[in-house]
């Protein structure tokens, strides 16, 4: 199976972590990040012509539009499109203000529609495509920063109305939502605070975080022919973090879960 897939936010680590699976399953990867030096170094880190590299900020509709549209006449037409490109900024509301929430939304919701834009009447026309977003636990529940959150939640509706009217010309589409992830985007945090991840386990069932790779196994499953009649879901791939609160449980319960 040898497709056209379009990652963005390629250079981040789950970004890195997608390229390097679609590649080695034999796909072409059109890899976009905003900073042109930046992803161009992740192409030659690859070494591949199966990579390619695009630069384009996702929050520029214009921009975005014509960076695909000159890879896909090079290319071919995406078959896969897969919106990672985020971020955030305000930790808080008291940290937000309204320069932060509008990066926040263009980057996250907004980005990513124009992303979805980008491909859609081309999968319109063929009858046949997969979109698959990067959303966050954040989009499932209030866990801080409230403008990426609230743009993440967004992300959540909007992939329901995609399944729900796409479906019927052969496009699916689903939304990651990954919990802690071990990315580099964390190197601040954890040059502060060492000890941060063993912390943050202890809110997970499983006792662990996600790793770029396991986000990287959800995404090539739903944008496999295995997932065929997958449309539509918001999937967490948080180590258990939505199913429940145990440490609140055990509270409540008076007793060890």
């Amino acid at each position: 199976m040898s497709r056209v897939v379009l990652v963005t936010g390629a250079c981040g680590g789950i970004g890195r972590a997608l390229c390097k699976r679609f590649v080695d399953a034999g796909d072409t990867v059109l890899a976009l990040d905003r900073e042109a030096a930046a992803v161009q170094q992740l192409a030659d880190e690859f070494g591949t012509q199966r990579l390619e590299a695009l630069a384009a900020d996702v929050s520029d509709a214009s921009a975005l539009a014509d960076a695909v549209a000159r890879a896909v006449a090079a290319r071919g037409p995406v078959d896969v499109a897969v919106a990672n490109a985020g971020g955030a900024l305000g930790t808080t509301l008291a940290h937000t203000d309204a320069a932060s929430w509008r990066r926040d939304v263009d980057l996250n919701l907004n980005g990513t529609y124009y992303t979805v834009e980008a491909v859609r009447a081309s999968m319109i026309e063929r009858r046949s495509g997969v979109l698959v977003l990067i959303g966050s636990v954040n989009g499932l529940s209030a866990l801080g920063h409230p403008a990426y959150s609230a743009a993440k939640a967004g992300l959540v509706s909007y992939t329901k109305a995609l399944a729900m009217e796409l479906g019927p010309h052969g496009i699916r589409a689903n939304i990651v939502c990954p919990g802690t992830v071990k990315t580099p985007a964390w190197h601040s945090r954890v040059t502060r605070h060492p000890q941060i991840f063993e912390e943050l386990k202890k809110w997970y069932p499983l006792g662990d975080v996600a790793t770029p790779d396991d986000i990287a196994d959800a995404v090539q499953f739903l944008a496999s022919p295995q997932a065929r009649v997958i449309t539509g879901v918001a999937l967490p791939v948080d180590a258990g973090l939505m199913a429940g609160n145990r440490l609140m449980a055990n509270e409540l319960t008076l007793d060890a879960i």
